[in-house]
């Protein structure tokens, strides 16, 4: 979700809605957008002011999800002698997880989140495993700095589409065998990645589905 897109109060409604409704499985994926005239078209604040809106509104959620008698005053969002119903399932609030790879974002993660979920330069490959041990130690320093335990935020990586086939170059991240597979899994883990997420859709339904029923049996067997 794009944060600044929104109104808070109404967004946090929505969001405390649906972790009801789903009976506490809602998880918050935040980010702060990158299209500026996105941003005129829904009358936002200023685009460049997006970080400082994001921070400030999902600090306005968590108020809201975890007081009785709510108040907030910010540059960006204010409120006070309001009820807020209903309050989310999961307590003391949903998880929030931060995507982006910038600075901030990892500020963010450290200060708000529960789970970081960095984005390469190229969305369809993953960040390889050296880029994000340079940034996770920059989180756990952010974390520590911020009186939170790194240990407690969970790390996220977008894996490219699964392929069991050879396409006679070199071998990419997560292609080719299962074990090769396997020890592309491994090596995410060791460097402090907590949860990778595979994308299997191709134009072929069927096709997809061979390939994660492949997948779920080869690869997903790992110890």
């Amino acid at each position: 979700m794009i944060i600044p897109y929104r109104n808070p109060i109404l967004t946090a409604k929505m969001l405390a809605t649906l972790d009801m409704l789903s009976k506490g499985r809602l998880i918050l994926g935040a980010g702060v957008g990158w299209m500026e005239e996105e941003f005129e078209l829904l009358d936002t604040p200023p685009f460049a002011e997006r970080g400082a809106v994001t921070d400030e509104y999902l600090q306005a959620f968590i108020e809201l999800w975890t007081k009785e008698d709510p108040k907030f005053e910010g540059k960006y969002v204010n409120f006070s002698d309001i009820v807020f119903l209903p309050k989310p399932v999961q307590r003391p609030y949903p998880p929030i997880w931060i995507g982006g790879q910038s600075k901030p974002a990892i500020r963010r993660a450290a200060r708000l989140g529960n789970g970081w979920h960095p984005v390469g330069a190229i969305p369809a490959a993953p960040l390889e495993p050296e880029e994000l041990a340079e940034n996770l130690v920059l989180l756990h320093q952010y974390a520590e700095r911020a009186g939170r335990d790194p240990s407690q935020i969970q790390v996220s990586v977008k894996a490219p589409l699964y392929d069991s086939g050879n396409s006679g170059g070199p071998r990419r991240r997560f292609a080719g065998s299962p074990d090769e597979v396997r020890q592309d899994v491994q090596t995410y883990a060791d460097v402090g990645v907590t949860h990778l997420i595979f994308d299997f859709r191709t134009s072929d339904p069927k096709h997809t589905e061979d390939r994660m029923a492949q997948f779920a049996e080869k690869v997903m067997t790992i110890n």
